[in-house]
C-alpha cells in the first residue's frame, strides 16, 4: 500500500489508489483481445448482441465485464482509430462499478466512459451519460456513437428547445447524452402529464455524470423549476430602482460588501419615505414595500453587471461563479430578479406559479446506478460519498505529469499585481509560450485584456458575454505566441492542444515550454484552481501554472485573512511581490475554510430540501398509479355518492372512471403548487424562530409534515367539489369550458442563489450579513421577514 493510501484510510476518507483488484480484470480484457480483433465487423457485433442476450437472459454484469470491455475496446479501435489505453480502461472499471473515477485534464474521460456505459446499457434499460452542457452532449453523441454502433447499440441525445417527439426517441435510445439539467426538466414536465404516452422518459436505470464534482457538488442543491402563467403581470420594481438609484452611499445608506449586507440610514429612510408619500416603511400595513425597497438596494448597490450577471438580449443573465458561463435560464428568487431587470431598464418576467421542482442532488438520486468522471475529485471525495454514497477512484495518468506547478505571487494591493501581471505576460509572450490567464469576472477580464492591448501585447478574451466563440478561441489557444483571457469558463469541458488544434506548432510550442497558466485570483473553491492548472500538462506535455493573488482579492478579504496574520507579519504597502510563505499559507488555509463553510451549507440545505423530496417522491407515486390507472376509481363513490350513483347508469362506469382520473390529476398538481408555496413560506419562517431560541429546521420539518398530512384530504375535497360542479355526459367532460386542464403554458427554469435572502440560508456571506443584522437591530430582521413573507401572499394567485 502506498503511503498517500495509507494516510487516506488512517483519516477514513473514501478514496481507492490501490487498483490491484481492476488490473486483475484488465488483464483478462487484454487476454481477450486478440481473439476480437480476429472478428469481422459482423461478428464484432454479433458477439456483442449476443452478450447482451446473455446479460437480460440473467447473467452478472460482473461476470461479463471483462468480455464487454474487450468488445468495446476493439470495436473504439475499428470506430475512431483509437485504443482506449490501460488507464482507460482501468477507469471504466470503476465506472462500472459505480464509483467516482478521477482522471486528469487530457487523459480521455469521454472514450474512458464509453464500455461501462455499453456494459450497464446492454441490460435494455437504457443508460444516460451526462454531460456539462447541450454542445458536449451534441458532440459526444456523434462522436462515440459509431462505437456503441459498432455494438449493436442506438445512441440519441437530447437537448434544450426539442420537441417532445425528438426527446421521446432520444430517450428510448440505448444510450442517452444529455445534460443532468435537461434530464431534470424533463422529470417535471412528465409529472404534469395526463396521459401516459404524452411522458418522454422511461424508468431510469444508469447514469454516469461527466464533470462529476462540478454537477454532483456545485449544481447539485440549485433547484430546477417549472412554472406555469398566472396571468399577472409585475408592477412597482421600476420606481424603486429610480429611487435606490439616487441615494449616496455613507450617507444614505452603508454596506457591508464583505458580508452582502445593506442597510439604509435614517437619513436614506427618511428621503424614501418622503418620496413614496406613504408613511413609516417600518408600518405593518408596508411591510411588503419595504421587502420590495431591499431588494431594489440590492440589485443597485451589491450586484454588480459584469461580474454576476450580465444583460444580453434584452435579458438579464446570472453568471456562474464556478464556471464562467452564463448559467442558462437561472433566475434569483422572490422578487430579486424582478429588482435586477428594472435596474437594468428591462422588461420585467413573471416567475409564474411553480409547479414542480426537484434538486439535481435529489433528481440523481432516483438513477438505482450512478457513477461519475472528473478531474477534480479527490478534494470533493468525502462530500461525493455522503451525498450519494459514491468512493473516488484515483487513476495514474497515461504519461508522467511534468507540468510545474509554482507558488503563489503575492501582492499588497491589486494595482501591484496588475502592473505585475502584464509584464509577466508580456515577458512570456515574447519568448513564443502561449499564455491562458484565468479571471474571475468577465469585468476583470475585459479589463487585463484593455490593459494588455495598452502595453501591446494581442489577446483574446473569452467569458460570458462572447461564449458562442469559445470552441474557436479555445482551439487556438495553445499557439505559440497565443494570450488567451479567460472566465472560469476555460477550466473546464475544454482541451488546449500545444501548438492549435491541428497540433502543427506542438514542438515548437513544447520546446519553449508548452502552455503557461495564469490565475488572477484564488477562488473560494481549490477544486476550481485545479480545473484551472489543469488546462497546460494534459498527457505529458510540458507547461506551468501559477497565481497571482493580492490582499485586496475578494476571497482575501471577505474571510478576513489579513486578521488571520499578526499586524508586525504584514508587510507595508508595495509594488513589488511580497516575500512570505506565511501568507501563502494563510490564502490557502482561507480557501479550505470556504470550502468547509460550502459543505456544511450543503449538509444544512439538504436538512431543507430532503423532507420536501420525500412528500413529492411520495405524490408523484400516487400521480403515476392514478396516470397509469393502477388505482382504480373510488373516491367519487365514496365523496360524492349521490349524484355519482345517478350518473352511473347514464353514463357508465368507464366514463366516471376517467372523469375521476382526469380530476385527481388535476387536483394533485393543484394543491402540491400551493403546497411548494407553504413550504417556501415555512422555511423563510423557521430561520426567524431562530431568534425565538428555536430550532429552524425541525420547526421546519414539524410544519412541513402537518400541512403534508393534510394534503391528502385537501386534495379529495377539491376533487369532490370540482365533480359536483361540472356537467358529465355520456361524452365525457368539456374540460375547456369547465376550466379545468393543465396549464396553457409552462417554461423551466433554475433558482439562482439568492446571495441576500432574509433566511441567510443560500450562502454564508448571506448568513454572516444576517447574524450582524440581528445582533444590531432584531426588529428591522423580522420586519424584513415578514415582508418577504406578505409579499410571496400578495404575488402567489388564488388556487
Amino acid at each position: 500500500m502506498s503511503l498517500a493510501s495509507l494516510l487516506d484510510r488512517l483519516r477514513g476518507r473514501p478514496i481507492e489508489r490501490d487498483l490491484a483488484g481492476y488490473r486483475v480484470v484488465l488483464a483478462r480484457v487484454a487476454d481477450l483481445e486478440p481473439a476480437m480483433e480476429k472478428l469481422d465487423d459482423a461478428g464484432l457485433t454479433q458477439a456483442a448482441l449476443t452478450l447482451r442476450s446473455r446479460v437480460q437472459g440473467g447473467a452478472e454484469r460482473e461476470v461479463e465485464q471483462a468480455e464487454a470491455f474487450a468488445l468495446a475496446r476493439e470495436a473504439a479501435r475499428r470506430a475512431l482509430g483509437q485504443r482506449p489505453f490501460d488507464e482507460q480502461v482501468l477507469a471504466g472499471l470503476a465506472i462500472a462499478q459505480g464509483k467516482v473515477a478521477e482522471m486528469a485534464t487530457g487523459e480521455g474521460k469521454t472514450l474512458a466512459g464509453v464500455a461501462p456505459v455499453f456494459l450497464h446499457a446492454v441490460a435494455g434499460r437504457g443508460a444516460h451519460v451526462l454531460t456539462f452542457n447541450d454542445y458536449l452532449a451534441r458532440r459526444d453523441a456523434a462522436w462515440m456513437g459509431p462505437v456503441y454502433e459498432r455494438l449493436g447499440l442506438s445512441v440519441g441525445f437530447v437537448q434544450e428547445r426539442m420537441s417532445a417527439a425528438d426527446r421521446r426517441r432520444g430517450y428510448g435510445a440505448d444510450v442517452t447524452y444529455l445534460t443532468a439539467k435537461e434530464a431534470g426538466f424533463d422529470h417535471l414536465r412528465d409529472g404534469l402529464a395526463l396521459e401516459p404516452g404524452d411522458r418522454v422518459q422511461r424508468e431510469y436505470h444508469f447514469a454516469l455524470v461527466d464533470e462529476a464534482d462540478s454537477i454532483l457538488i456545485d449544481e447539485a442543491r440549485i433547484p430546477l423549476v417549472i412554472a406555469g402563467e398566472t396571468g399577472e403581470a409585475l408592477a412597482g420594481p421600476e420606481r424603486l430602482a429610480a429611487l435606490v438609484r439616487g441615494l449616496v452611499p455613507g450617507l444614505d445608506f452603508d454596506t457591508d460588501e464583505h458580508a452582502h449586507n445593506i442597510a439604509l440610514t435614517e437619513a436614506g429612510t427618511a428621503r424614501i419615505e418622503a418620496a413614496l408619500g406613504g408613511g413609516s416603511l417600518h408600518a405593518l400595513e408596508n411591510v411588503s414595500l419595504h421587502a420590495q425597497l431591499r431588494h431594489a438596494l440590492h440589485a443597485e448597490h451589491l450586484l454588480k453587471r459584469d461580474v454576476d450577471y450580465i444583460v444580453r438580449g434584452g435579458r438579464v443573465e446570472l453568471v456562474d461563479e464556478s464556471t464562467g458561463r452564463v448559467a442558462d435560464e437561472r433566475h434569483w428568487p422572490d422578487g430579486l430578479h424582478a429588482a435586477v431587470e428594472a435596474k437594468e431598464g428591462l422588461r420585467l418576467t413573471s416567475e409564474g406559479r411553480i409547479l414542480g421542482q426537484v434538486t439535481l442532488q435529489h433528481f440523481l438520486g432516483l438513477y438505482p446506478l450512478l457513477a461519475g468522471m472528473t478531474a477534480t475529485a479527490r478534494a470533493a471525495a468525502e462530500e461525493l460519498e455522503a451525498f450519494y454514497g459514491l468512493r473516488t477512484v484515483v487513476i495514474p495518468t497515461h504519461r508522467p505529469m511534468i507540468r510545474r506547478d509554482e507558488p503563489d505571487v503575492v501582492f499588497t494591493h491589486r494595482d501591484a499585481k496588475r502592473a505585475a501581471l502584464v509584464e509577466e505576460v508580456r515577458r512570456v509572450h515574447g519568448d513564443g509560450r502561449p499564455v491562458l490567464v484565468g479571471t474571475a469576472s468577465v469585468e476583470e477580464s475585459e479589463d487585463l485584456a484593455a490593459a494588455l492591448t495598452r502595453a501591446g501585447v494581442p489577446c483574446r478574451v473569452l467569458n460570458a458575454r462572447n461564449d458562442e466563440d469559445e470552441a474557436g478561441i479555445v482551439a487556438e489557444a495553445g499557439v505559440a505566441g497565443a494570450v488567451t483571457i479567460s472566465t472560469n469558463m476555460a477550466g473546464r469541458g475544454t482541451d488546449i492542444r500545444l501548438g492549435g488544434a491541428d497540433e502543427s506548432g506542438r514542438a515548437e510550442v513544447a520546446a519553449r515550454g508548452g502552455l503557461y497558466v495564469i490565475g488572477t485570483n484564488r477562488h473560494a473553491s481549490l477544486r476550481i484552481d485545479h480545473q484551472l492548472r489543469g488546462r497546460a500538462g494534459r498527457q505529458g506535455d510540458p507547461g506551468s501554472s501559477r497565481f497571482f493573488v493580492s490582499l485586496e482579492d475578494p476571497l482575501v478579504r471577505r474571510y478576513g485573512v489579513e486578521q488571520l496574520v499578526s499586524a508586525r507579519r504584514l508587510p507595508p504597502r508595495q509594488e513589488a511581490p511580497v516575500e512570505s510563505r506565511l501568507l501563502r499559507e494563510e490564502i490557502a488555509r482561507a480557501q479550505r475554510i470556504v470550502e468547509d463553510e460550502g459543505f456544511r451549507l450543503r449538509r444544512t440545505l439538504y436538512g431543507y430540501s430532503d423532507i420536501v423530496e420525500r412528500q413529492r417522491r411520495a405524490i408523484r407515486r400516487w400521480r403515476k398509479a392514478v396516470l397509469e390507472r393502477t388505482a382504480g376509481p373510488r373516491l367519487l363513490g365514496e365523496r360524492a355518492g349521490e349524484k355519482h350513483a345517478r350518473l352511473l347508469p347514464l353514463v357508465g362506469e368507464e366514463v366516471l372512471g376517467e372523469v375521476e382520473r382526469r380530476l385527481t390529476l388535476l387536483a394533485i398538481d393543484r394543491c402540491w403548487s400551493d403546497h411548494l408555496g407553504e413550504l417556501r413560506e415555512m422555511r423563510e419562517d423557521s430561520v426567524l424562530l431562530a431568534f425565538a431560541g428555536r430550532f429552524p429546521l425541525a420547526e421546519f420539518h414539524r410544519q412541513a409534515g402537518d400541512s403534508f398530512g393534510a394534503l391528502e384530504a385537501r386534495i379529495e375535497d377539491e376533487v369532490a367539489r370540482d365533480f359536483e360542479r361540472i356537467e358529465v355526459t355520456v361524452a365525457g367532460v368539456d374540460w375547456e369550458r369547465e376550466g379545468l386542464r393543465g396549464p396553457s403554458a409552462t417554461w423551466t427554469y433554475l433558482v439562482g442563489e439568492n446571495p441576500f435572502g432574509a433566511s441567510g440560508l443560500m450562502s454564508p456571506a448571506g448568513r454572516t450579513g444576517m447574524v450582524a443584522a440581528a445582533l444590531g437591530a432584531p426588529w428591522l430582521v423580522l420586519l424584513h421577514g415578514l415582508g418577504v413573507f406578505l409579499e410571496r401572499r400578495r404575488r402567489r394567485p388564488p388556487a
